[in-house]
């Protein structure tokens, strides 16, 4: 089933969505596709592959250079020595 992945960008996000998708599935949710197969794993597929499962890609953040600290000069003691 993973051959006809539809519009999503790779297997691995494929697999994960339909995963969660059939745990919704297996707990009671309504099917969103009228499938032949009574398994909750294949309609979560098909569902998925017919792009009827809505999710939400994080993008990439931006690469944050790095800053070199800053030098923290000792402070000087107010208090004077006493001999």
């Amino acid at each position: 089933m993973t051959a006809n992945i539809g519009a999503i960008d790779s297997k691995f996000r494929f697999i994960i969505l339909a995963a969660k998708r059939a745990r919704q599935l297996q707990s009671g949710a309504r099917p969103l596709i009228a499938s032949q197969s009574k398994r909750p794993t294949e309609i979560a597929q098909e569902e998925v592959a017919a792009g009827l499962v809505k999710y939400d890609s994080l993008a990439q953040p931006e690469r944050i250079e790095r800053q070199s600290p800053k030098t923290i000069k000792p402070k000087r003691s107010t208090k004077k020595k006493i001999a």
